[in-house]
């Protein structure tokens, strides 16, 4: 048994943040329903056709749910949204500020019909305060959070390689959610949850807010090196791979000169005696640890590294992480379903020993939607009647 077997999720969502964290909930257990637009569906179905014709983000966003197709705004949308919140825990939604209560389906206008409910708002801003109302797309709330003011390279900003305000918002929703639902388990309610994109950014943001606190200056943009503790980053090695190393504290500096660089006495210099010393001459520090590494390859100054258990990382790319020899040994790689045929996917991370994490397919546009009719009690012709309005 899962632990959410049993539950059943609605949602009406889009992009990342929401799919992510009902996808979630999927691998948990739990039934969850994407309602979509007729005919278009999701828009992050369009976002690429990277994975044999498919969506990146969608495959990865979107396994083990049911699609429902369904125009919420058709005069018949409303009997059929009410009738799956009969049997639903969850409701989950990320439309644009405003839609989800324009439709009839806020937390105050549903709790009196369905107070066992748990309403989930995802937004960019969140429900109130003069920013309530602006669009949010996953850049833009990195922008406006601070975190590319604090990423990317001296000259210029970057943004995260991959969708961090939406995976945090996300996540945030997801253990929301689940808090949520052990608290109806002990009061019989439901309750509202009101997820920003902001906020959630904001939280990660915190070491660099607290590090600039009272008006200090805050962390330099330091590109793949660490901003405030060095060396710790990237570093070329002398066959043209980079080799990622970080060092905590002064005994593994000790550590580091002596067994890594073989150089010593270089753990008595002056210049270098501190963090805030050898952050402050990291350039000079950087030519004398690239310097020794010229003269050996990516691996053996990992051999080095780990010999003096100093923290490292290969640098990979994609193609490497597919064929990780960790993952493969903890065997986290298996097979989904998916429109195209059978893709490879991760399992979630985090190991139960009591159950089995649910895996299966990322649903075609509307492919359930006849059969989920057919649970609330539309016979074959009143579905088809619903097709033929394009309400489906």
């Amino acid at each position: 048994m899962r632990p959410l077997d049993g539950i059943t999720v609605i949602t009406l969502e889009h992009a990342i943040a929401a799919p992510f964290c009902t996808r979630q909930l999927a691998d948990l257990g739990a039934r969850v329903i994407k309602i979509e637009r007729p005919g278009v569906g999701d828009f992050a179905r369009a976002y690429d056709d990277r994975v044999r014709g498919l969506a990146s983000h969608f495959v990865w966003t979107n396994r083990s749910k049911e699609s429902l197709t369904l125009d919420v705004k058709h005069a018949d949308a409303d009997g059929i949204l009410s009738k799956l919140l009969q049997s639903a825990d969850v409701l989950v939604q990320n439309l644009a500020p405003g839609a989800a209560a324009r439709l009839g389906l806020s937390h105050e206008a549903l709790r009196e019909k369905f107070p066992r409910l748990i309403v989930c708002d995802i937004s960019g801003y969140g429900a109130d305060g003069p920013y309530r109302d602006k669009k949010a797309y996953d850049l833009l709330i990195q922008s406006e959070s601070g975190f590319l003011s604090i990423t990317g390279s001296p000259d210029e900003p970057a943004k995260a390689g991959c969708s961090v305000a939406d995976i945090a918002a996300g996540m945030y929703a997801y253990t929301n959610i689940l808090a949520a639902l052990i608290q109806r388990g002990k009061t019989g309610q439901g309750c509202r949850i009101d997820v920003s994109m902001l906020e959630s950014m904001v939280e990660w943001m915190s070491y660099p807010l607290y590090y600039a606190i009272d008006g200090a200056a805050p962390p330099p943009r330091a590109g793949a090196a660490h901003a405030t503790i060095y060396p710790y980053g990237p570093f070329p090695a002398g066959d043209g791979k980079t080799v990622m190393l970080g060092l905590q504290n002064e005994r593994e500096w000790g550590l580091f000169c002596d067994k890594v660089l073989q150089q010593p006495a270089l753990a008595t210099d002056p210049r270098f005696c501190s963090n805030s010393g050898r952050t402050a001459a990291r350039q000079a520090l950087r030519a004398i640890i690239v310097e020794a590494f010229s003269r050996l390859t990516a691996e053996q100054v990992i051999d080095r590294l780990d010999a003096a258990q100093i923290a490292n990382a290969h640098m990979n790319d994609m193609h490497d992480l597919w064929q990780h020899a960790q993952l493969k040994a903890r065997e986290r790689w298996v097979e989904i379903d998916t429109p195209a045929g059978k893709v490879p996917a991760l399992l979630p991370p985090g190991v139960p020993n009591t159950y089995t994490p649910r895996m299966d397919a990322v649903p075609a546009l509307g492919q359930h939607t006849d059969a989920i009719l057919a649970e609330l009690g539309y016979d074959g012709d009143a579905i088809e009647n619903l097709r033929a309005q394009h309400a489906i």
